[in-house]
């Protein structure tokens, strides 16, 4: 059986990376042939964040004021809504996602990577929970069934730092720049949060290109 192996860069406050998520989920659905996907962390902004901030604020300066900002929003929350997921950027705050990464990093050494991931996008999409704190996390962590005092203990150490700086390195060697960016079987790349036709195309493609090269 063919195993495709796709490795996704992404950030955990990239609202398409959020959608790229759930269009790849969709892609795969019924897809003939095993697939291991593995998130990579990657931050549009690595500057820290003093204290909580609405992201509306946050980002009014950076795209040219609050009525451009305000547009941008409205656009992405649409364009999401259509794949079933609430971008609520009135309550999202603003945050540094490294310690995400980090509690994602944990959680995949016990088989929850993409749970946590989905669960730390809809606690800053969705529900407004700072993701910056170690205690919001830890409480995310527990709302998908893993030990929040183990989580709160690896938050509060430097543990899962070297893995988040390796996807951060790797990211930078391979050029990415935007995300989400699907890399599959460290051979081919896809940029932005394509549609899900277009992502089982692309997959498709690629298992039909590794069938053929497959030694006999």
């Amino acid at each position: 059986m063919l195993t495709v192996e796709i490795n996704v860069w992404s950030d955990v406050i990239c609202p398409w990376c959020y959608i790229g998520k759930r269009r790849l989920e969709s892609a795969l659905v019924a897809f003939p042939h095993d697939v291991r996907v593995t998130f990579r962390s990657y931050q549009l902004d690595p500057t820290p964040v003093a204290s909580p901030l609405p992201i509306r604020e946050a980002l009014a300066a950076k795209f040219g004021g609050t009525a451009r900002a305000d547009q941008m929003f409205s656009h992405v929350a649409r364009i999401a809504a259509a794949d079933g997921l609430v971008l609520d950027f009135d309550r999202a705050i603003a945050a540094n996602t490294f310690d995400a990464h980090r509690l994602i990093a944990w959680a995949a050494d016990q088989g929850r990577q993409a749970d946590t991931v989905d669960a730390v996008q809809r606690a800053h999409f969705t529900d407004g929970i700072d993701i910056g704190s170690h205690i919001a996390l830890s409480d995310i962590a527990a709302g998908i069934g893993l030990d929040p005092g183990a989580a709160l203990a690896y938050l509060n150490s430097d543990a899962g730092s070297a893995a988040v700086n390796a996807d951060l390195a790797a990211a930078r060697q391979l050029g990415v720049n935007s995300v989400p960016t699907f890399v599959i079987d460290d051979r081919y790349g896809i940029q932005g949060a394509q549609e899900a036709a277009a992502l089982r195309s692309a997959l498709e493609e690629v298992a039909r290109r590794e069938a053929v090269d497959a030694p006999r």
